[in-house]
C-alpha cells in the first residue's frame, strides 16, 4: 500500500481522535442566535442560496421561496401550504421544548393581553433564552414543503414497512403518529438527531430512536453538501457540530 495513502488516513484518524478529546463546552451549543426568525433569514440568504432543495422531497425552490414540486407529488391535506417553503425542525421543537418548565407549566410573565395565563412554545419562547437558542439552532433546521412539514408535525421517525407514501412520488410516509423519511434524507436526519442528543441536556433520544439513528448514520454516509452546510453554519452560528466534523473528516 502506498505510503502517502497510509499517511493520509493516519492524518484523518488523528483529527478525529483530537476532536473527540475536546471538552463538550467547546462545541456544545448555539449561543449566538436566539431568534428563530433570524435563523431562517440566514438560512435562506446565506446557506441555501446555492442549494435550494428541500430535505424530504428534493423539491427545488427559488429566492422568492417559490417551489417547483417534483413530478408526481401530490397531497390531499394542507393544500395552501403545498407551494411554500417552511423551515423544519428535524428534531421537533416540541420534543425538546416540553423539557422546559415554561413550556410545561407556564410562567408568571406569560399572561395574555386579556389576562389569561398561557404556556407551551409561546411561553418558553418569551421567557427562556436556552429554549430560544435551541429553537434557532441552524444545524437542526432544513427547508421542507409546507404541507409535508405540517403533516410530519412533531412525530418521531420509524420504519413503517408496507405503509404507502401520502405524497405520491415523494416517499415520505406518515402513519400512527410516526414518520418514515425517504432514503435520501435518512443519513442527514440521523446525524441531526445525534447532534442534538450529544449537544443539549434538554434533549435525549429514547433507546429505540437512538438505535435507529445510529443504523441510518452507518448505512447512509455523509455527503459533500452536509459537510459544506455544516462549515457555513459553524462560521455564522459560532458553534461546532462534532458529529458532522467526525464524519466529514473521513471524506
Amino acid at each position: 500500500m502506498p505510503s502517502h495513502y497510509l499517511l493520509n488516513n493516519l492524518s484523518k484518524l488523528i483529527i478525529i481522535l483530537l476532536l473527540n478529546l475536546l471538552p463538550l463546552s467547546v462545541y456544545c451549543a448555539n449561543e449566538r442566535i436566539s431568534s428563530f426568525s433570524k435563523a431562517k433569514n440566514i438560512l435562506e440568504k446565506k446557506i441555501y442560496a446555492q442549494h435550494r432543495t428541500t430535505i424530504y422531497c428534493q423539491a427545488d425552490f427559488d429566492a422568492q421561496k417559490n417551489i417547483t414540486l417534483p413530478k408526481g407529488f401530490h397531497t390531499t391535506k394542507y393544500l395552501n401550504r403545498t407551494k411554500r417553503i417552511e423551515w423544519e425542525h428535524v428534531v421537533p421543537a416540541e420534543n425538546f421544548g416540553r423539557t422546559f418548565s415554561a413550556w410545561r407549566n407556564g410562567y408568571n410573565k406569560c399572561i395574555s393581553l386579556q389576562g389569561k395565563a398561557y404556556k407551551g412554545r409561546r411561553c418558553a419562547n418569551k421567557v427562556d433564552l436556552q429554549y430560544r437558542y435551541m429553537q434557532a439552532d441552524m444545524y437542526n433546521l432544513y427547508p421542507a414543503i409546507g404541507a409535508v412539514n405540517a403533516m410530519r408535525s412533531n412525530y418521531n421517525f420509524k420504519m413503517l414497512g408496507a405503509e404507502k407514501s401520502m405524497f405520491g412520488s415523494c416517499q415520505m410516509k406518515i402513519s400512527h403518529h410516526k414518520a418514515e423519511p425517504p432514503i435520501q434524507a435518512r443519513g442527514t436526519i440521523a446525524r441531526t438527531y445525534l447532534y442534538m442528543d450529544a449537544t443539549y441536556t434538554h434533549y435525549t433520544m429514547s433507546k429505540a430512536q437512538k438505535k435507529l439513528m445510529q443504523a441510518w448514520d452507518n448505512t447512509y454516509p455523509v455527503n459533500a453538501w452536509e459537510c459544506q452546510r455544516s462549515a457555513i453554519i459553524k462560521r455564522l452560528q459560532g458553534s461546532r457540530n462534532i458529529v458532522l466534523e467526525n464524519r466529514c473528516a473521513m471524506l
